[in-house]
């Protein structure tokens, strides 16, 4: 009997310290043995995937389901040449000087900011307020390249100013503000779609020293409809 206790009491500790060496590993990022691995490590969805295959499973139906969520109206399809022939949406374009002035031509400043004179006053008058906020410290309060950022911080590229550049058109000057240009940065990120057409729209007022030039705009509306 004694025997036997011995000898069951050798197989158990032969057990534990067999568990114990094969629990041990040398990799500092093994987890060890798992249990049920299936019920904490739930498969990754992503996006355009095809998750027919399940486990060990085929699922016809989700072979001819797309993974990702239905677009919203309004989504702007996918180009791989990026020349996408939206409406008042030159930052599609490329970041040469070629594109700004194209997306100057092609683009113009969308009726509904000044087919009003109150609806024009307003966005003026944002477009005033932003420019104050984000160019300003380079460009100078009234467009003419003498920001204190010019006058007093020191830097020697002064930009151009406004009324020397009639040429350039809202769209290019919102294409401009977008992807940025020497040694401005893009400020895409710091204002949105709306916000780019309304500074772009006042500073077409400095370019033109005080006027929208609207003649210019629904010209370029009747042309580009």
């Amino acid at each position: 009997m004694n025997k036997f206790i011995l000898s069951l009491y050798q197989l158990c500790l032969f057990a534990f310290v067999l568990t114990t060496f094969n629990s041990c590993v040398k990799h500092p990022d093994s987890p060890g043995y798992e249990y049920v691995d299936d019920m904490f490590r739930s498969q990754a969805i992503e996006a355009y995937i095809d998750y027919g295959l399940v486990g060990d499973k085929v699922n016809d139906s989700l072979k001819n389901t797309i993974s990702a969520r239905t677009p919203v109206k309004g989504t702007i399809a996918y180009s791989k040449s990026k020349k996408i022939s939206t409406t008042n949406m030159p930052f599609y374009y490329g970041t040469s000087e070629e594109e700004r002035i194209r997306a100057g031509e092609e683009f113009p400043l969308p009726k509904h900011y000044y087919n009003q004179e109150s609806v024009r006053e307003d966005n003026t008058a944002e477009g005033k307020r932003l420019y104050g906020l984000f160019c300003a410290h380079c460009h100078g309060d009234k467009g003419n390249g003498d920001g204190l950022v010019i006058t007093a911080g020191g830097y020697p590229a002064a930009p151009p100013a406004y009324n020397t550049l009639k040429d350039r058109k809202p769209g290019s000057v919102f294409h401009t503000i977008t992807h940025g240009k020497n040694a401005m940065g893009p400020h895409a990120s710091q204002l949105n779609k709306d916000e780019r057409w309304k500074v772009a729209m006042y500073v077409r007022t400095m370019q033109f020293d005080g006027d929208l030039n609207l003649e210019e705009l629904v010209s370029e509306n009747v042309i580009n409809k």
